[in-house]
């Protein structure tokens, strides 16, 4: 069994020339001085898709203010929890922080709102949207960066982290995901995103609705525990600073906490089961990356009390339901009138069905994208 004084070095994913998930769909030259997992971390920054998550919502759309978070922004945020994590459990960085950045490029525009609106059209056709299957079809089909082939031609890692860092897919209900061992659980590094992704936007979303004039600081320090906790710490020290800034300097202890509970914890559950390789995580029962429990209860707590206030505010409800329109409507008009969609898109048809064409080109677009076709759409049918 790992001591308190090891590492979990043993339990990352190699990432060498000889691990299987550093293999890719198509050969590559090799790249001296670069991990496979390195060179993905580049492709996917310098996807299109990736650049066009800045104007893609988060909680607030674009449009209301230069200082909300984006999902490019989010997912910056992300990245620099997941690096903490893994380097302070000496698993493979570079995996980890590509799947931090690649783990919300599959996110229609308008955020959850707008993923839900597009999920409802779909079903109307007998199909559904994912966001994480969304995202695999991107780097395996849609960037086109290379002349012999579409696709980023990703890792097998990576492309599995895509897919199971959030959630796990039955081989039953997915065959065409089998390369993806759908019947073992995903590396350490892959199980980190997730709760990496909670504690970023468990703290953003506070910091943004105060922002945004939605929340008051008073009233989350006395309804969120943790958050309390951690303005009265800074308060005492610091008893005569605004509260504003208290209450920023309370947000980044709380990540802190989180952040190095997250790290204890999955340490401890590695420990508990003696695993001394990425087989003994993969053959586990259940996932291993968790936060205690008393952290966990305060999370559940904090997504609460942002649910019951900020998320289904009437202020959002309004955005939510502009979006879910928005989304209806330029779906219901390009299924009526197919041929209005770009050339590229209106040659999928044929292999991949309207209803999902439309889906993929909806859910490429930016906020300010999808309300410029919006009022074009509007005008042709005003005519």
């Amino acid at each position: 069994m790992l001591s308190m004084a090891n590492d979990l070095k043993r339990c990352a994913v190699a990432g060498d020339a000889n691990d299987p998930l550093s293999t890719r769909i198509y050969s590559a030259p090799s790249s001296p001085g670069r991990t496979a997992f390195q060179r993905d971390r580049e492709r996917v920054v310098q996807s299109r898709a990736f650049r066009r998550l800045a104007g893609k919502t988060q909680v607030f759309t674009s449009r209301s203010s230069d200082h909300f978070r984006s999902r490019l922004t989010h997912t910056i945020e992300v990245a620099e929890i997941a690096r903490t994590a893994v380097t302070q459990l000496r698993l493979n960085e570079a995996l980890a922080e590509t799947l931090a950045l690649v783990h919300d490029i599959g996110h229609p525009p308008f955020g959850h709102a707008g993923e839900r609106a597009l999920d409802g059209c779909l079903r109307r056709h007998g199909l559904s949207f994912d966001h994480n299957l969304h995202a695999l079809r991107i780097v395996e089909h849609f960037e086109q960066r290379y002349a012999a082939h579409r696709g980023l031609n990703l890792t097998l890692g990576v492309r599995e982290g895509i897919i199971k860092h959030s959630r796990d897919y039955k081989s039953s209900e997915h065959p065409e995901l089998a390369e993806y061992f759908l019947e073992q659980m995903p590396p350490l590094e892959a199980q980190l995103i997730d709760l990496a992704d909670e504690v970023a936007y468990l703290t953003a979303d506070l910091d943004d609705g105060v922002e945004s004039g939605l929340l008051e600081i008073g009233h989350i320090v006395d309804n969120v525990s943790i958050v309390g906790r951690c303005y009265r710490i800074v308060e005492e020290k610091n008893p005569e600073v605004e509260q504003k800034y208290l209450f920023h300097e309370a947000l980044q202890l709380m990540q802190n906490i989180l952040t190095d509970d997250l790290i204890a914890t999955t340490r401890a559950n590695v420990e508990a089961i003696g695993a001394n390789s990425l087989e003994d995580i993969r053959r586990h029962p259940a996932r291993l990356a968790h936060l205690s429990a008393q952290a966990e209860a305060e999370r559940l707590e904090e997504k609460r009390y942002l649910y019951d206030t900020l998320y289904t505010c009437e202020v959002l409800e309004r955005e939510h339901d502009k979006a879910k329109e928005v989304v209806t409507a330029l779906f219901d008009f390009w299924v009526d009138s197919p041929d209005d969609l770009p050339p590229s898109y209106v040659e999928e048809i044929e292999s991949e069905g309207l209803a999902r064409v439309v889906a993929d080109y909806i859910a490429g677009m930016t906020d300010s994208f999808i309300f410029e076709q919006y009022a074009r759409v509007k005008r042709m049918v005003r005519r």
